[in-house]
């Protein structure tokens, strides 16, 4: 069954320092610990739906964690 994750991050929302892909089109972001996430820079350029991030790296659930039994 399918464990819900909360790893979508809506623009504007406060978040931890980590990197974080753009839901619509794939862009990479670098959080330096701010306050709140901004729209993707290429918002403008095309349409974006879900208008959200995905958390790579950071905290959340990263399914990709290269050492997971630590």
């Amino acid at each position: 069954e399918e464990i819900m994750k909360k790893d979508d991050v809506p623009y504007g929302s406060d978040a931890s320092a980590g990197t974080y892909i753009c839901n619509d089109c794939g862009y990479e972001y670098s959080n330096q610990s701010k306050k709140s996430l901004p729209p993707c820079p290429n918002f403008r350029s095309f349409p974006h739906i879900k208008k959200s991030w995905r958390i790579k790296t950071g905290r959340g659930d990263a399914v990709d964690d290269p050492y997971p039994d630590r």
